[in-house]
């Protein structure tokens, strides 16, 4: 019981380490297989998906295929099935002729796993090969006197099959003087020898014929037969006699062919023709005769083929010296085949990508490699190396199999492909090595925005330019590939003066043209600013915004409008400009008589403007300023000259070309009223002569009451004025300044100094006294433009008022314009020539914008004090048809009317005294008055 107990035991050890085995194998990927030899092609081998755990649907979407080291695939995998089975023949005995246990090595590569499973399949043996001998026929010498129980070795039968199915019995038949003995031999091997069992008699008979059978343990057997012919010689006593029993000899494998390996040498005590000795093989395989052979005289042992340690590493031999007298003996020779290193590493890829996208994560396995050296020890080690500058690096996976993986992110824009060179170098020495290259694509994905070539965009464009003009071109550039690297060019939202931004400007989508789709006009629109996207194609898009600045330029397509003198409601449009203006018959030489008021709406040299008499009726008696347009007295009036001056004067601005304005001036001298009203009456006359002449008393009469009602009005607002002083004063002082109580739309600030905006009357003052009536023109008067309190100086004169009331103050040169204040579009006052002209056009459309804006505030104060259409041009500058809101510069306008004097503005003289004494009306000293 005891006994049973521990058999069990050992049992169950026994299974226990078979299930630890295979299970073993299974977690390192290995699979077993056996077949028998000589399976027809498409045999089964093996469950591979079963013991894989793999599902069938999954070996086609995985790419699950069979890759081997040989030339030749022995094995397939089934698609539907799963099922390993057999692609080629299977010889054992060609493919493992050398070796005891024949197996196959292949591996199961998952492509979609990067996987590799191993493979061995034992080729086993089955009796497919007859037992042969060398010789069919083989002839022995024995000499007669050799005595009974005498052994002489026979040739052995060779059966490719291994194991029970090679050789395993020998027979001999034939004749009663010889039997069979069967020796075993050092590798287990079955030596058949004959064994003399009665004596010969060569007298008797001097051969004799035998018959050996040799016979495999197949199931059937199979049988081999060699004739064996004995001849009975003569006495031979002595047998030759080895110098060793055993050869060894280590030769490289890359011995030259037809290098002597080893000699053996066998000595024969005999003379003559018993004691020559000759050598052959007694035993050597079949691939060993094709390699090396054997002088027979000599026993030299050399080269036929050169030696490959890969096929063989060592070869066992036996060889027989035989003498004349057909004595023989035996030694063994082996010859042990050293490696060298002869073979390179070999690079197999067996999966790899052609294309990796550049957004791929780290550690992504791009092929899988195999490496292999046939040589064996440090010459079939095996090293592997990759460049350290590309994104990849090497991980050994199974065995001899080894990972390409990244090790960082890739850069499309930076490296679009590469070509990975994986180097395999062994240990011997020199060093073999191969290399393999695998060309990788990198694949683009959208990670850069599109660039534009500028940093940002201007361009100029002249206006009036035609509708669909090309602007300019944007440019951007995508750094990214294909479809991701298309850029398409779009404006971004937006709206100028109220419209959309797209119906002024558009871009071209493909190329990046900016177009205008509209005429400019500098007038209405300096610039422009508008915004421009770059969208590329990717998904999503990525986009980027460039600022593209279009500066309109000004082209002299306005010619100069003239606001003074008003035009003629009488004439004809276009026929010009007409207007009236008083001055005595003692105007002095220089001084201001009247002013021409233009203003142009371009900008620049554009709105530059001159002026310049083209037509007067005397030609020497008036002057207009150059840039001023100022009409002044060049010389005294004469007694001959005419009391109406018809003055043309011509407009022009510094465009290209020069656009032109013509104004016509009527100046009247006259001393008297008679005179004035005579020369009045005349030209009435003249402009009606149709009319009657009793039309001219209506006209004197309408005059006289306009005259009237526009003195009571003044007395009636100075009456306003003193009593609203009078509350003032009784209040106490907010605060003191020399311009006080001055309304802040009175002043028009030109670069930092604060000038008064005035303008020019002439103030018409009517006598009477006994005789007749006379009438006096003040040297300088000022309009509402002066301070809003009646300044402390007397009024003015009434009607009927004493003649020899005090003279009227001259006017105050304090109020005078410095040089570096004098306008600069008009000139200066009183050297229009040397005017400074504005720098650029900037300053010009600043100037213009700063005196527009004061007087649209200056116009309310203005409206009350204008002369209506029926004063015949007594104050034709205020009428209705000369508004405050079309004068350009206001600064020019500051003068006196018969004088050479100008107003200025002195910081220091700025109180109100001054500007009481300044508005006073006295009389011009040395003024003549006519009885």
């Amino acid at each position: 019981m005891r006994a049973e107990g521990r058999r069990w035991g050992r049992r169950e050890r026994v299974l226990l380490w078979g299930v630890l085995v295979v299970a073993w194998e299974a977690a390192w990927g290995q699979l077993r297989y056996s077949i028998p030899e000589e399976l027809p092609k498409g045999s089964f081998v093996g469950d591979v998906a079963k013991d894989l755990g793999l599902q069938l649907p999954a070996l086609r979407d995985r790419g699950v295929r069979v890759v081997s080291d040989s030339r030749t695939q022995y094995f397939a995998l089934h698609g539907k099935t799963g099922h390993l089975v057999t692609a080629e023949r299977t010889d054992r005995e060609q493919l493992c002729q050398l070796v005891e246990k024949c197996v196959l090595r292949c591996e199961v590569l998952v492509e979609g796993e990067m996987n590799i499973y191993g493979i061995e399949v034992e080729i086993m043996d089955i009796n497919d090969n007859v037992p042969s001998f060398r010789e069919a026929e083989k002839e022995l010498r024995i000499s007669e006197t050799s005595a009974p129980g005498s052994r002489f070795p026979l040739a052995e039968a060779h059966d490719r099959d291994s194991g029970p199915n090679s050789v395993q019995s020998y027979e001999l038949s034939g004749d009663e003087h010889f039997s069979l003995a069967v020796q075993a031999g050092p590798g287990g091997d079955q030596r058949p020898e004959l064994v003399l069992m009665k004596a010969l008699d060569r007298e008797e008979a001097a051969f004799h014929e035998l018959v050996l059978r040799a016979s495999d343990g197949g199931e059937p057997a199979r049988t081999g037969t060699a004739r064996i012919r004995v001849a009975v010689l003569d006495a031979n006593d002595n047998a030759p006699v080895f110098s060793q029993a055993e050869y060894t000899v280590r030769v490289p494998e890359d011995v030259p062919v037809g290098s002597t390996l080893v000699t053996v040498t066998a000595n024969d005590a005999d003379e003559g023709l018993n004691g020559h000795v000759e050598y052959s093989f007694h035993k050597i395989s079949g691939r060993a005769s094709d390699i090396i052979k054997l002088d027979s005289e000599t026993g030299e042992i050399s080269l036929k083929e050169y030696l490959d340690f890969e096929e063989f590493s060592s070869l066992d031999l036996e060889v027989q010296a035989r003498d004349g007298g057909d004595l023989s003996n035996m030694a063994k020779v082996t010859i042990t085949v050293t490696d060298v290193n002869d073979n390179a590493p070999e690079i197999s890829v067996r999966s790899a990508l052609s294309e990796i996208s550049e957004d791929s994560p780290l550690g992504t396995v791009v092929a899988l490699l195999h490496m292999q050296d046939r040589d064996s020890g440090a010459n079939g080690e095996v090293r592997c190396s990759i460049s350290e500058k590309i994104p990849f690096r090497l991980e050994k996976s199974f065995e001899n199999y080894y990972r390409v993986v990244t090790t960082r992110e890739l850069d499309r824009e930076q490296v679009s492909e590469y070509n990975v060179t994986v180097r395999a170098a062994d240990g011997g020495s020199p060093s073999l090595w191969s290399s393999a290259v695998l060309w990788l694509r990198v694949l683009d994905v959208n990670d850069n925005a599109p660039v534009f070539a500028e940093a940002r965009y201007s361009a100029r464009l002249p206006e009036n330019n035609a509708a669909g003009a090309l602007v300019l071109r944007v440019r951007a550039w995508d750094a990214d590939w294909g479809q991701n690297a298309r850029v398409r060019y779009r404006l971004a939202e937006g709206r100028v003066r109220g419209a959309p931004l797209s119906s002024y400007v558009s871009v071209e989508a493909e190329t990046g043209a900016l177009y205008a789709l509209r005429s400019f006009d500098y007038e209405e629109v300096h610039e422009l600013g508008l915004w421009v996207r770059a969208e590329d194609g990717g998904a999503p898009a990525l986009s980027s915004n460039v600022s593209v600045r279009l500066v309109i330029v000004d082209e002299n397509d306005n010619a100069p409008q003239v606001l003074y003198p008003p035009a003629a409601p009488l004439l004809a449009p276009g026929a010009g400009w007409a207007g009236v203006e008083l001055a005595p018959r003692s105007v002095e030489p220089g001084a201001l008589v009247a002013k021409v008021v233009a203003v142009d709406a371009d900008a620049g040299q554009n709105a530059w403007l001159s002026y310049e008499l083209a037509k007067a009726t005397e030609p020497g008696l008036f002057r207009v300023g150059l840039h001023s347009g100022e009409v002044r007295a060049a010389r005294f009036p004469l007694a001959r000259d005419a009391a109406r001056q018809s003055l043309v004067v011509v407009v022009k601005d510094h465009g290209r070309p020069a656009l032109s304005a013509t104004a016509t001036l009527t100046v009247v001298l006259a001393e008297s009223v008679a005179e004035l009203l005579s020369e009045l009456g005349s030209a009435a006359s003249s402009a009606a002569p149709g009319e009657p002449a009793g039309s001219l008393t209506r006209w004197l009469v309408l005059a006289v009451a306009a005259v009237s009602c526009l003195f009571l009005a003044f007395l009636l607002l100075l009456l306003a004025l003193r009593l609203r002083r009078w509350r003032r004063s009784q209040l106490p002082a907010a605060g003191g300044g020399a311009l006080r109580g001055v309304p802040a739309s009175h002043f028009v600030g030109i670069d930092g100094v604060r000038a008064f905006l005035q303008s020019y009357s002439h103030e018409v003052s009517l006598t009477a006294d006994s005789r007749k009536s006379q009438l006096r023109f003040s040297a300088a008067s000022c309009c509402d433009t002066l301070p809003a309190r009646p300044p402390p100086a007397e009024p003015a004169p009434l009607l009927g008022e004493d003649p020899g009331a005090p003279p009227q103050a001259q006017p105050n040169t304090d109020w005078r314009f410095s040089q570096t204040q004098r306008p600069g579009t008009s000139g200066s006052q009183n050297g229009e020539e040397g005017g400074a002209w504005p720098n650029n056009q900037f300053d010009t459309e600043m100037l213009q914008a700063m005196i527009l804006a004061s007087a649209n505030e200056a116009a309310d104060a203005n409206s009350t004090l204008g002369g209506g259409t029926g004063t015949m041009g007594l104050s034709a500058r205020y009428g209705p048809q000369f508004t405050l809101q079309h004068v350009p510069d206001y600064r020019q306008n500051v003068y006196i009317p018969g004088s050479t004097a100008t107003l200025t503005n002195a910081a220091g003289k700025r109180d109100a005294k001054s500007a009481a004494s300044s508005g006073g009306n006295k009389k011009k000293s040395g003024k003549k008055e006519k009885k």
